[in-house]
């Protein structure tokens, strides 16, 4: 039987992860932080990529309906309300339908979710399930991308306002407010996997789930690359360019 590591050398473990696999050192987000993106490419961005950001709270109610321990029902819901938004927040996805309509997108054509690509959809959905069906460790380390989060948003805000038109302070809203939400929610997953992975097994099985997400967030990127940049082959049923504008006051 395996010894698990020590704490120290497990977070090391799951940080490498990140620095393996995260999707900052994807192509496509390459090209939008240098601002290498066309504004169709842009626009097919933010439309898929909301559907990511729609299902994060839906994977979280599916994680919280399965914990008995009150105490991290309490700490998890802010997950939840930080996308929905409160009487007092608007939340994550009002913020980023804010980020469509500033790119000339009509926010109720992105909610509706048409035109989002069959690999973005395939993907993120196996994550739903993944947080539905696996244990709650698991659930919990797959989470865990967070560690990676703040670097690529400070990257994207920084690019989006220096190369393109559209930026400002409220269409990178949904950004800026993740650098103060994502770190909260980081602090309590981490220290919350590396007090429950007390084997060398659960240890494996929290770096799979982890390894997993990486690879979630590097499909939608891959789907969206070949849909959009190259070889620019739209799938059929995928958002053509055109589709879904704001229309402009007369």
């Amino acid at each position: 039987m395996r010894e698990p590591a020590s704490r120290a050398d497990f977070e090391a473990r799951l940080r490498r992860i990140g620095d393996e696999r995260y999707h900052d050192k994807h192509p496509f987000h390459q090209l939008l932080h240098s601002g290498g993106c066309t504004m169709s490419q842009v626009q097919a961005w933010v439309i898929n990529r909301y559907y990511y950001q729609s299902r994060i709270p839906m994977k979280d109610a599916a994680f919280m309906s399965r914990v008995e321990d009150p105490a991290l029902r309490r700490a998890w819901r802010s997950r939840i309300e930080d996308h929905d938004g409160t009487a007092e927040n608007e939340g994550g996805i009002a913020r980023w339908l804010r980020l469509a309509e500033a790119v000339g997108l009509d926010p109720d054509y992105v909610a509706s979710t048409r035109g989002v690509l069959a690999g973005t959809r395939f993907a993120v959905d196996a994550y739903v399930r993944f947080v539905r069906d696996k244990t709650l460790l698991e659930a919990v380390a797959s989470s865990l991308t967070e560690l990676f989060a703040p670097k690529i948003h400070s990257e994207r805000i920084a690019g989006l306002l220096k190369h393109y038109d559209f930026a400002d302070d409220n269409s990178t809203a949904y950004f800026q407010n993740r650098l103060k939400e994502a770190p909260k929610d980081v602090a309590f997953g981490l220290a919350w996997v590396l007090d429950h992975a007390d084997t060398a097994e659960k240890q494996d099985a929290c770096a799979a789930a982890l390894t997993f997400k990486t690879d979630v967030l590097w499909s939608q990127l891959d789907a969206l690359h070949s849909a959009y940049v190259e070889p620019a082959r739209i799938p059929p049923g995928a958002w053509q360019p055109g589709e879904g504008q704001l229309e402009k006051a007369a």
